[in-house]
């Protein structure tokens, strides 16, 4: 586990110094727009913090954090039942289950299909792949980092793999992220794009958090998947836009399935 962190670490430091110095170029050329600069250094710094947060798992650091935060979420005495009403405990499992791969699958099976039926095919095969390719992240890292689910509370809910990082919560975070900045693309007003990617993350969040009070994740668990996840969907993002500006967005007409950005919305982004 202490060569797959050094090896984390040291590609993240690599990759955070040509982030660095190629958005620094690119900014005195003028070339990049300030939207892109700051999904840009998002990217950089989930990068960086999810390699930060994984040493300070790998040294014991975060322990205490984490029974802190879990015995916070059990009845005093009795950590076999977590605070609150039954029924909220039920609603727990159920806002777990959007970040589960069953519904996930569904969720992009369903977009795609609802923007094939717009003729965006492209768009759908982007988000088909995003969400394959961040599957097939976390799944990597949790198999790198191989860390024991938290045997401090009981579980409520049933699990099977290891517990850094939280796969639901990459994979809310990701696929929901993912879905809510490619769909605000298309959208013309601010209001509606803000709905959207608030909506998003307002779904990640609520997985992630729902994990750590079944007691299925250590709270730093769900802050590596929200920060894998945040990385994945704004790496998407970027991709979208370079496909985007180089006309590669289309509709079967012919038509750009994602409007390029013209000058005078880089300008209203900028105010």
């Amino acid at each position: 586990m202490s060569m797959a962190r050094e090896r984390l670490w040291q590609a993240a430091e690599w990759t955070l110094l040509r982030v660095g110095a190629g958005v620094s170029l690119a900014s005195r050329l003028g070339l990049l727009e300030i939207k892109t600069l700051l999904v840009i250094l998002l990217l950089a710094g989930a990068g960086w913090g999810f390699a930060e947060l994984a040493d300070e798992v790998g040294e014991g650091e975060t322990r205490s954090f984490d029974e802190a935060v879990l015995l916070a979420m059990r009845e005093p005495g009795d950590t076999n039942d977590p605070v609150g009403p039954r029924w909220f405990e039920e609603a727990a499992r159920d806002v777990t289950a959007l970040g589960g791969l069953v519904v996930l699958l569904i969720v992009t099976a369903s977009s795609a299909a609802y923007m094939l039926l717009g003729r965006r095919p492209r768009m759908a095969l982007l988000l088909t792949l995003s969400v394959i390719g961040a599957q097939i992240l976390s799944s990597a890292l949790k198999h790198g980092f191989a860390r024991p689910r938290p045997e401090l509370v009981a579980h409520e809910a049933y699990v099977y793999t290891a517990s850094f990082p939280s796969g639901h919560s990459v994979m809310a975070a990701a696929t929901y992220l993912t879905l809510g900045a490619l769909l605000a693309q298309v959208q013309s007003r601010r209001r509606q794009k803000m709905f959207l990617l608030g909506l998003a993350m307002a779904l990640a969040l609520l997985v992630g958090m729902s994990r750590i009070y079944l007691g299925v994740h250590w709270p730093t668990d769900v802050l590596a998947g929200w920060t894998v996840g945040a990385g994945w969907a704004a790496l998407v993002w970027l991709v979208a836009r370079v496909l985007q500006r180089q006309g590669m967005l289309r509709h079967a007409s012919g038509e750009t399935e994602i409007p390029p950005p013209s000058e005078s919305s880089s300008s209203s982004n900028v105010t």
